[in-house]
């Protein structure tokens, strides 16, 4: 598979000779069988919601986008098309913010049930994602890490799921209420914190770190105001206290 390098993203990561045995061929397996039998269970939910999104809003059903992936090669991630064509373009470009006008109508259902992010298993299926690692960013937002993490973020590859989607399962809130540039918020606030969690999975990936993140995901979209990965995760990176303020101001008492 052929992939594009952006070169100027820092300096080319050295990947060590001998990688732990799990993330050098257990968890690969893993994800492809994970994969297709998740295909096999959710073809009854995936070809009616294609079926709803070709026959409403702008009759896309599949949206590919170029994302950062393992190693700072570039991939197209597939999603669901939720969002107007030429989003990136307008409004607040690569952010997503509450009652985002770009949204179409179905496409919110399918942001907030994360049923958007499906396609995805076709990713994991073609090699350039796994089931659980660091969210795919858009160059813009990769640009917003501070160095150390650029460098290293992408060790592993990008995931559907992670410990930084799942702390920041509700993103567009904060950066909705932010009261300053979304984009600003984001690289002074999001980022660096997002970024100190991505490290800390690269340090602790394995099986049972990938299982736990799989059940949080799972937990969080039914009881979204829930704190479970701090409970369940030991050394998670100390929230900042400008997050756990505006937490508090968005969400109700957490579970």
């Amino acid at each position: 598979m052929n992939y594009d390098t952006i070169d100027h993203l820092g300096p080319k990561v050295v990947i060590q000779p001998i990688l732990p045995e799990y993330k050098k061929h257990i968890k690969g397996i893993l994800d492809t069988i994970i994969a297709l039998t998740a295909l096999t269970l959710l073809l009854p939910v995936l070809l009616p919601v294609a079926i709803v999104l070709l026959m409403t809003g702008e009759h896309s059903v599949i949206y590919r986008q170029k994302r950062i992936g393992n190693k700072n090669h570039t991939f197209k991630i597939w999603k669901f098309a939720t969002m107007q064509k030429g989003s990136s373009k307008m409004g607040t470009g690569s952010l997503t913010i509450r009652n985002d006008p770009r949204v179409l109508p179905v496409g919110k259902y399918l942001r907030k049930t994360k049923i958007n992010e499906l396609p995805q298993i076709i990713n994991v299926l073609i090699g350039n994602m796994s089931i659980v690692g660091p969210r795919p960013l858009m160059e813009v937002d990769f640009q917003k890490f501070p160095e150390n993490v650029r460098q290293k973020i992408y060790n592993s590859k990008p995931g559907i799921t992670g410990i930084g989607s799942i702390i920041f399962r509700d993103e567009e809130k904060w950066i909705s209420n932010a009261g300053i540039d979304p984009h600003e918020y984001d690289k002074k606030v999001i980022a660096p914190y997002k970024g100190e969690l991505e490290l800390w999975y690269q340090k602790n990936m394995s099986f049972m770190t990938d299982a736990k993140l799989i059940f949080c995901t799972v937990w969080v979209i039914l009881f979204p105001a829930s704190q479970m990965p701090y409970k369940i995760f030991k050394g998670l990176p100390d929230k900042p206290k400008s997050l756990w303020i505006a937490d508090k101001e968005i969400e109700p008492a957490a579970a």
